[in-house]
């Protein structure tokens, strides 16, 4: 008699959609270990897992001596980089990357349009009652329509950013790590994506960053972070954007040096930035840029959507019926490059 196989499930999938995965790969037991056991999994529920879907709750080594595959729950994995469980050997880590895509591109076009039409200084004037007789200049705006936005980092996100800008008529700059593989920037919903770059005016490499910041009203950071992107925003490129642009970073926390950030706001160099990440969180009640009048601080919260865990059910079907014929994984993470 074969040996039980599990899918081991740590995020709270319903009824239903753990009978599909029962249906789709029938060789396999699903077990849920969300609610009760997902914060600390019990020694003996990792014995015959094959295959985990985790929200942050991992085997130690030795623990899970059948495992082949992790599936984690979010797009960025870097949190998790140096478990020793995936140092194990022959073992496949794969993100979400792009299940976030449709709502983390909404949150950062919340943010360019806030900061273009000035309402962080609207709603400060707002909590104090307080109608500006200068209104008819404090609050001229400045357009996203024909503006030039400048897009860090051409993933699923940042494709899907371009996506939405389409209507505004924007100018789309780019810069993108890897320039030969468009078509390989992760998992894309059907028509969301821009796989050949054809919604861009130009795409820069990476190391020609500075050439697409000095062009740029915009600029929108969506890339992970690794060692190579760890600080890859700091004084020389923050000093090579135009003054009076607009930051936008819905990226990592550490991408952007914010040493160097509030210096640029404070001497005007920036218009105003939209943050969603930081390099500590939560961000630290003495910040300068909590009072900063033209800066939104959104707590890291452009992830969030009532869609995304069917969005992140989808993409796990598609991997898991990958997995089930020996397809390549989507989204596999490269250990070396850090996502």
């Amino acid at each position: 008699m074969s040996e039980t196989k599990d899918i081991l499930l740590t995020a709270p999938f319903t009824a239903e959609q753990i009978e599909e995965l029962r249906k789709l790969a029938p060789g396999f037991r699903v077990r849920s270990l969300a609610g009760g056991e997902a914060g600390a999994a019990p020694e003996n529920a990792w014995q015959q897992a094959e295959i985990l879907y985790s929200t942050r709750t991992l085997p130690e080594p030795g623990q899970a001596p059948h495992l082949k595959w992790i599936q984690f729950h979010y797009a960025g994995v870097d949190a998790f980089l140096d478990a020793p469980i995936l140092q194990q050997e022959g073992l496949r880590v794969t993100s979400l990357s792009g299940a976030n895509a449709p709502h983390v591109a909404e949150h950062a076009l919340a943010l360019m349009l806030a900061l273009g039409r000035r309402l962080p200084q609207m709603l400060a004037d707002q909590s104090r009652s307080h109608w500006s007789p200068e209104r008819l200049t404090r609050f001229v705006p400045s357009e996203l329509a024909g503006s030039t936005v400048g897009i860090v980092g051409y993933g699923a996100v940042g494709q899907r950013l371009a996506r939405l800008l389409q209507p505004f008529g924007c100018t789309l700059l780019a810069s993108r790590r890897d320039l030969l593989h468009l078509d390989q920037a992760g998992y894309q919903a059907e028509g969301e994506g821009d796989p050949q770059g054809e919604l861009l005016k130009r795409l820069y490499p990476g190391k020609a960053m500075r050439g697409l910041l000095k062009e740029c009203d915009f600029v929108v950071v969506t890339v992970p972070l690794t060692a190579e992107t760890r600080g890859m925003l700091g004084d020389k490129q923050l000093a090579a954007m135009k003054p009076g642009a607009f930051l936008v970073d819905v990226s990592r926390g550490g991408v952007v040096e914010h040493a160097a950030l509030i210096a640029a706001l404070e001497k005007g160099q920036l218009a105003g930035a939209g943050l969603d990440v930081f390099p500590e969180e939560p961000l630290p009640a003495d910040s300068p840029l909590w009072a900063m009048p033209n800066v939104i601080v959104s707590p890291h919260v452009a992830g969030l959507s009532p869609h995304y865990l069917e969005r992140a059910f989808v993409l796990f079907k598609k991997n898991l019926r990958r997995y089930l014929s020996g397809e390549e994984l989507i989204n596999q993470v490269d250990m070396d490059r850090g996502y």
